[in-house]
């Protein structure tokens, strides 16, 4: 489906990804648990939660994530709906990312380098789009027409890594914890309630002094007889009246 503004061609999915709230309750899930609305249905063109999930299954789906409060998506599935190179990507949780929106800086920065062609920000080489955002408008402004960056994809489920969280103990637990992305590197150890707490057992200590033997713990019980008495005749010999030669 292709919508028109001012006479430019434009997908309806790509203008759902801008007007849509994500990260907000479903009004259709109110009183259920983990109905953070951070999934976008490309072929209806709104945001829906993971209860959604089951009227749209059959759908071309598209997680959103979240990070320092600006909506990303996973440059991997964003590559099979349209062209997004020279879109500076950041590696967030091992994942490339790519900002939906144009994020403008209050200042601009003053130097050599690359700057995004909408919103002047700094960027890495060799990329002049800090966002799809950015880039659309680029590609609108000069060529008028996006139909040769559109890619044709009938199909797009949500990503392994989403669905691996829909294995709780709840009816719906497609929560992402990682939906929300922190401002840091971080390990891919998903925190969430799946994972299982290791119980080590209890390993007694023993101790050894230069001069004798220190147990600690249960582990006095286990010493036989003869090896303590063994221990005690060392000892005693180190510690008794050393032989000394006769004075003349």
């Amino acid at each position: 489906m292709m919508m028109f503004f001012q006479g430019i061609q434009k997908p309806a999915w790509l203008e759902a990804l801008y007007t849509q709230k994500f990260f907000v309750g479903c009004l259709f899930h109110e009183t259920a648990k983990k109905n953070e609305k951070n999934i976008c249905c490309l072929d209806c063109c709104i945001s829906i939660c993971p209860h959604c999930i089951s009227s749209h299954r059959f759908h071309r789906l598209l997680q959103v994530r979240r990070y320092v409060y600006h909506d990303v998506v996973r440059l991997e599935d964003l590559q099979k709906l349209i062209d997004c190179s020279n879109v500076q990507p950041y590696t967030i949780n091992s994942a490339k990312v790519v900002f939906i929106k144009k994020r403008p800086q209050n200042r601009q920065f003053k130097g050599s380098g690359n700057y995004c062609t909408s919103c002047a920000r700094s960027l890495q080489e060799p990329y002049i789009h800090c966002s799809l955002g950015c880039k659309v408008d680029f590609v609108l402004k000069h060529k008028r027409n996006l139909s040769s960056y559109l890619k044709p994809c009938n199909s797009l489920p949500l990503s392994m890594d989403f669905l691996v969280q829909d294995m709780g103990d709840d009816e719906m637990t497609n929560e992402t914890p990682h939906s929300t992305i922190v401002d840091y590197d971080e390990p891919m150890n998903s925190s969430s309630s799946g994972s299982e707490t290791m119980s080590i057992p209890h390993t007694p200590i023993i101790r050894k002094k230069r001069t004798g033997v220190y147990l600690c713990g249960r582990s006095a019980s286990k010493i036989s007889n003869e090896d303590m008495t063994t221990s005690i005749s060392i000892s005693s010999r180190r510690k008794g009246i050393p032989h000394r030669s006769p004075l003349c």
